[in-house]
């Protein structure tokens, strides 16, 4: 990994460390390595206890009194309450994009959304599931509503380390995709509505909710 310039701002350190713990190198309950992140992002304490600061807002990590910080731990209600605030944010976004989303944005997602029907076609979950975080996140962009961006970013970031890396069944993985099929067809339609429905739906399935629980505490 590439260390950080010195004038870079601590939100880059802050990324970095969100970049850790989503890939699962910083496992939840463990303390954060202030020296050994000073060295390899060759930066000093101050901008990474900012960055900490940040992250410790956000929910990724815990503070701890004269004693550095800790990963936070993701729990099942935790989880369960963000998932309910994201359902409907992101059916929100659905019914902007459908009537906001440029041009040049519905290429971009028709794009992703092939790459990630190919990834499916392979088996390739891994990069299934990149695909798939890419199409929700630039569906939110296209709302053109940078208030809800803002507030989706922040918690899209606290879940992200499960919604994208959970294990699928085959019956769940073919109706995520089906949904994802029927999203493109109303986003090309530029049918807020259906498209935000269809988001609410996409989020609210218990099969999803109940496999990414089992991967909180």
């Amino acid at each position: 990994m590439d260390k950080i310039k010195l004038n870079t701002l601590h939100g880059e350190v802050a990324e970095r460390i969100r970049d850790i713990i989503n890939q699962g190198v910083l496992a939840p309950g463990t303390r954060v390595p202030e020296k050994q992140l000073c060295e390899q992002f060759g930066v000093s304490r101050t901008p990474l206890r900012e960055a900490l600061k940040v992250l410790a807002f956000e929910g990724f990590v815990e503070l701890l009194p004269n004693r550095g910080a800790r990963v936070a731990k993701l729990t099942k209600a935790t989880l369960r309450n963000t998932f309910e605030v994201m359902q409907n944010l992101e059916a929100l976004a659905g019914e902007l994009a459908g009537a906001r989303v440029t041009e040049e944005e519905l290429t971009n997602i028709e794009a992703l959304h092939y790459q990630m029907l190919s990834h499916y076609k392979s088996g390739n979950m891994q990069e299934y599931l990149l695909a798939n975080q890419q199409i929700h996140e630039a569906m939110v962009v296209a709302s053109q509503n940078d208030v809800l961006i803002d507030v989706y970013k922040n918690l899209n970031h606290r879940v992200r380390r499960v919604r994208f890396t959970a294990e699928l069944s085959n019956d769940y993985w073919s109706r995520a995709v089906g949904d994802h099929e029927a999203m493109i067809e109303a986003l090309r339609a530029r049918d807020g509505q259906a498209l935000g429905a269809i988001l609410r739906r996409h989020l609210r399935d218990k099969v999803e909710i109940s496999a990414l629980e089992d991967m909180a505490e």
